[in-house]
């Protein structure tokens, strides 16, 4: 992995697209790509997707499946 890929994973500088980060993926990638675009912690993403499909009764996974599709 190269030092440019490792300062976007620990904090580093936010990328300037948003897109589907393929090499920090779990799933799709949208965590990861979300999180690469603002400069936080893929966790922090993850966790928010989850708690927010619980609480809106499904809806944050379809807001999940469309942006696997578009940012791809």
């Amino acid at each position: 992995m190269s030092n440019i890929d490792k300062s976007n994973m620990n904090g580093g500088s936010p990328s300037s697209s948003l897109s589907l980060d393929k090499h920090n993926a779990k799933v799709f990638g949208v965590c990861g790509g979300i999180a690469n675009y603002a400069g936080i912690d893929p966790l922090v993403v993850r966790l928010g997707f989850v708690v927010g499909a619980f609480l809106s009764v499904g809806t944050a996974a379809l807001v999940y499946i469309a942006m696997a599709l578009i940012f791809d």
